[in-house]
């Protein structure tokens, strides 16, 4: 791929960007504090932070600022800035039983063990837009604070267990084929690759690629999915634990939110176990539902056609939104010289056929692009 020398063009990209930062930086409105994104954007920042790689509320929300509200070029700002810090300490491995669940769905079982914990959702709300002139005055008929919960149903048992208990799922907890997970920051993976890589991919895949894909998977060509039920969905805080430099024990540093998926598979395979059902996994930083359920979906169709067929290709290479888009963008870059090559052969091609050559327009020197 070739491109042009850009002569006389960084004067005109130069006072692009500042039209950039004047534009947002000092428009007539008020300015919109990290504080306020957080707050009032938050789905669109735990999204910005699931497809980074990165959680840290305050960043992720500068850099939707910054990007003027378009999650990928968050994102993208997000990663670009996470690869400049240092690594200072390894989390530990953390067991998603340990979550502190702020939302719980079993739409799969009317009365799971534990109780159904809906929390903050749309799910069950006509879509009707509201146009409010005014910030909305406070309303006396609002509930006040959430009724408080007893650790154990802010911990309840997972609906999986019930499904072990009755024999009911295929266990492959003793299939492991990467017991240590592999490291998508470090090194890309490709295929064939082990489950932690197509897992890790997902987890930081664009969420409309991956909503896109599992899509795909039920009504595209592929049929890779067909009897899609959804297990259970949480949302909740899991504990983030480092070794202590001096002592070597695990000490907890903080805490992180993530979206958690199992979905349920009806297995039908020739040589498949049809007396059982296969589950599938599916976890990501922030509040993203989307993206877990698409995720525990697309993690079973992997496990059952990810080999045979191009999707765990597709998982692996093509789900990235900073890979997509970034190939995407680039078209807008100067390409003069790649489609000059092309003019060049479809010259050639015309003069093979005896329709004589176009008479060639030489570009003038030191023209500005």
């Amino acid at each position: 791929m070739g491109y042009s020398g850009a002569r006389g063009g960084l004067e005109a990209i130069l006072a692009a960007e500042d039209l950039v930062r004047r534009a947002r930086d000092h428009a007539p409105v008020a300015w919109a504090d990290t504080e306020q994104i957080v707050a009032r954007f938050r789905l669109a920042v735990d999204r910005v932070m699931g497809e980074a790689g990165l959680f840290d509320e305050d960043t992720a929300a500068a850099a939707f600022r910054q990007a003027e509200g378009d999650p990928l070029e968050a994102s993208h700002l997000l990663r670009a800035y996470r690869s400049t810090l240092p690594r200072l300490a390894v989390g530990e491995p953390v067991d998603p039983d340990e979550m502190l669940i702020l939302r719980r769905i079993v739409p799969a079982f009317r009365e799971p063990d534990g109780p159904q914990l809906l929390g903050r959702t749309t799910d069950y709300t006509g879509r009707l837009l509201e146009k409010p002139a005014d910030a909305p005055e406070a309303d006396e008929h609002v509930a006040g604070a959430p009724k408080p919960r007893t650790d154990e149903q802010r911990r309840p048992r997972r609906f999986l267990d019930l499904l072990r208990e009755l024999d009911l799922a295929v266990d492959h907890r003793g299939e492991a084929e990467d017991a240590e997970p592999f490291d998508l920051t470090r090194k890309p993976a490709r295929p064939p690759a082990p489950r932690s890589a197509a897992l890790a991919a997902m987890a930081r895949a664009e969420t409309g690629a991956l909503v896109s894909l599992w899509y795909r998977s039920i009504l595209g060509p592929d049929g890779n999915l067909h009897e899609v039920t959804l297990g259970e969905v949480r949302h909740g805080r899991l504990p983030l634990r480092v070794k202590h430099p001096h002592t070597g024990n695990p000490v907890s540093v903080g805490d992180f939110r993530v979206t958690e998926a199992e979905a349920i598979e009806d297995l039908n395979g020739a040589e498949e176990d049809r007396s059982r059902f296969d589950v599938g996994y599916g976890l990501c930083f922030g509040h993203n539902e989307r993206k877990a359920i698409a995720m525990a979906n697309l993690d079973i169709a992997n496990r059952r056609f990810g080999k045979s067929g191009p999707l765990e290709q597709l998982l692996l290479l093509t789900t990235d939104g900073l890979d997509s888009g970034g190939f995407l963008e680039h078209l807008k870059l100067p390409h003069y010289v790649t489609f000059r090559s092309m003019v060049e052969r479809k010259r050639a091609l015309q003069a093979a056929a005896g329709e004589g050559p176009a008479p060639r327009q030489s570009e003038p020197f030191g023209g500005e692009c």
